[in-house]
């Protein structure tokens, strides 16, 4: 795809565009139209959603926090893309959600500087992790949106989210029932967004994603093996595994995320196209999350 190309399926748009995520989000004819869903990738497992007058972040990482932390370490968490927008060049913001408490995914180093920029905004958190969530982004607790699995929560007005349980690598639960790794089905104003989180397949995770038919599933497709495994690096789907989920979860469409941040825990952009070409083929249509595409719903 080249800028300004546009594909067309049933209620999905795709654009492309050749100005800054920071640009982008500026300017108003970007935003979406009565009834629209826009999204745009934040790198590894982040996204911005945008819905009617309401900016949400799920799992933002735009720092190198994780850098500081390992470095001189065998993984040292060296960013093999730039974070495509920082903090202090968003203009407004009024949630931001994250799945679970590892530091792609709940990072200090994003969440202080969101927190104090936009005193207003929520965050909404797993409830087994609340503690860590307030250490983390700064913010007492009255700032918190705490949820579980089988929860369904307006988070936003017209906008709600319903936690699914992920399990990253195992399907814990803690002492009051609640699970620390979560996906969401975040349903804005009917258009219905799925992402997993950090997940592996488990017995009855496609028959709760099927429940939600959801018009678009946000999948990591990085895998897992026993050497990041054994290393402290709990994994996510296979490519395969994630295609599977979204087909069989009754999801409309699919875009592959989790990639292409660290280099040892990735899967090869090309790889990814050569599934995805493989699924248009076979009548299912997938996406690749690539810094300067957009995406619209509705």
């Amino acid at each position: 795809m080249s800028a300004g190309d546009v594909i067309t399926l049933p209620g999905l748009h795709v654009e492309t565009f050749n100005t800054s995520l920071s640009d982008r989000l500026l300017d108003p004819c970007s935003g979406p139209r009565s009834g629209e869903v826009t999204l745009h990738w934040l790198g590894q497992a982040g996204f911005v959603i945008e819905f009617d007058r309401f900016r949400m972040l799920i799992d933002p990482y735009l720092s190198d926090s994780l850098a500081e932390k390992y470095q001189g370490t065998k993984f040292p968490h060296t960013r093999m893309m730039a974070a495509p927008i920082l903090p202090d060049e968003l203009d407004r913001l009024d949630l931001v959600l994250c799945t679970h408490r590892h530091t792609d995914h709940m990072d200090p180093g994003t969440l202080q500087p969101l927190a104090r920029r936009f005193p207003q905004a929520r965050f909404a958190v797993p409830a087994a992790v609340v503690d860590e969530a307030v250490k983390r982004s700064g913010v007492g607790i009255d700032r918190l949106i705490a949820v579980n699995a089988g929860d369904r929560a307006e988070v936003l007005d017209r906008c709600f989210v319903s936690p699914i349980a992920s399990a990253h690598e195992t399907l814990d639960r803690d002492s009051n029932g609640n699970y620390p790794w979560l996906g969401y089905v975040i349903d804005a104003g009917g258009v219905r967004l799925y992402h997993s989180g950090d997940c592996i397949p488990y017995p009855g995770l496609e028959e709760a994603v099927a429940a939600h038919a959801p018009h678009v599933a946000l999948l990591p497709v990085n895998g897992r093996d026993a050497q990041r495994s054994g290393n402290g690096v709990p994994g996510n789907f296979t490519l395969d595994e994630a295609v599977a989920l979204a087909r069989n979860g009754d999801a409309r469409t699919m875009i592959a995320h989790h990639y292409g941040l660290f280099d040892f825990n990735t899967v090869s952009s090309d790889a990814i196209d050569r599934r995805i070409a493989l699924e248009k083929a076979n009548g299912f249509e997938m996406f690749r999350a690539q810094q300067g595409h957009g995406w619209r719903f509705r």
